[in-house]
């Protein structure tokens, strides 16, 4: 069955359909990762967007049970070159078609996403939807235009309620802002013992836990939308260790009087390269992010630079003058993609170690 994908632009792309029909308007972006398609598709960054992977070949190795990035993906909608109708791999479980089915995720394949990434490139993101071929393309365009972008995605995707994910080492609070499950699992792997929290949590009850450290998580949207945490934040930083990651960056630059912008077409992808100011070693990172900390604004914050893309010079990283708080705009827990930045953890654990020695 026949397909369209249409840009706010005008642009109508023909292709096949697979998944559901459940079409919503996002933002469509592109992700330049050669695999995992599925830890994407259930990265709740992804919160109001639709993907495009770049890479032709999608669905070759299918579904399996271990690799989601969160339970309920909220992705809205999905755009391929190629799908692979039958994958072989030994863990494979399902097809991607009935994953998407499942989860109630439209996708279109069988079109030029090569053109369409080159389009995004030169112009920018933009709003986009999937429709049936009988659909009044005029009326969807217009309503493409008139369509605001989402504020609210971070309600949409964090924890309603506290819980907790025991374990004997290190009390870490764990902000949830649509955090990933590799975050999740690599703090579990050192031995932190895990209290998750609500992203409108009061600093209050975050620190009645007790916590030798706070994590910051990833999430979707504009950080500027997520004012109630920005408050938070100000008021932990002084009192607690805190590590942040993507919107967690963010999150901290704001709090600490620092600003943001919306990127051209966004960081997306497992090959960015990123250089550690302190050491000059570079890294090649996980990255999903359309938002960055504009660097020019750090210099009337106690924040410092740590890190850098080499690829467009935007600020990857930061750390506090005065107390134990630092943060990276990429992923080091990667899921999928390059492991050069999983130290980081370990710095997070050895930083609470010190602050409560000190």
């Amino acid at each position: 069955m026949e397909r369209l994908l249409i840009l706010e632009d005008g642009s109508v792309y023909r292709g096949t359909a697979f998944g559901s029909d459940n079409f919503q308007i996002g933002e469509l972006v592109f992700n330049t990762s050669m695999t995992g398609y599925q830890e994407i598709l259930t990265d709740n960054s992804y919160c109001g967007q639709i993907v495009m992977m770049t890479y032709p070949l999608i669905g070759n190795y299918g579904i399996n049970r271990d690799d989601n990035e969160s339970m309920i993906p909220c992705v809205f909608g999905f755009v391929v070159k190629d799908y692979c109708e039958y994958p072989s791999n030994f863990r494979c479980s399902e097809t991607l078609d009935d994953f998407l089915k499942r989860e109630n995720i439209p996708g279109i394949y069988d079109i030029d996403t090569r053109e369409i990434t080159m389009k995004i490139r030169n112009v920018g993101t933009m709003k986009a939807v999937m429709a049936n071929v009988d659909a009044d393309v005029d009326v969807v365009v217009a309503g493409l235009k008139a369509a605001d972008f989402l504020h609210d995605q971070v309600a949409r995707v964090s924890t309603n309620k506290v819980f907790p994910i025991p374990n004997r080492g290190k009390k870490v609070v764990l902000m949830d802002f649509g955090a990933k499950l590799g975050i999740v699992r690599e703090l579990s792997k050192r031995g932190c013992d895990l209290v998750i929290v609500p992203y409108d949590t009061p600093a209050s009850t975050i620190l009645s836990y007790r916590p030798d450290g706070v994590m910051l998580s990833n999430g979707p949207g504009d950080p500027t939308d997520v004012k109630v945490a920005i408050e938070t934040i100000k008021e932990l930083i002084p009192q607690t260790v805190v590590f942040g990651i993507c919107l967690g960056h963010q999150l901290i630059s704001l709090a600490c009087g620092a600003k943001t912008y919306k990127l051209k077409f966004g960081h997306r992808g497992a090959n960015h390269p990123v250089v550690n100011l302190s050491t000059g070693k570079v890294e090649i990172t996980s990255q999903n992010h359309g938002f960055a900390v504009d660097i020019d604004s750090l210099k009337d914050t106690r924040l410092e630079m740590t890190h850098q893309a080499l690829n467009d010079k935007s600020c990857e990283g930061v750390r506090h003058k005065d107390y134990p708080c630092f943060a990276v705009q990429y992923h080091p827990e990667a899921s999928a993609g390059p492991e050069d930045s999983r130290y980081l953890f370990d710095q997070f654990i050895e930083l609470m170690e010190e602050n409560k020695n000190a």
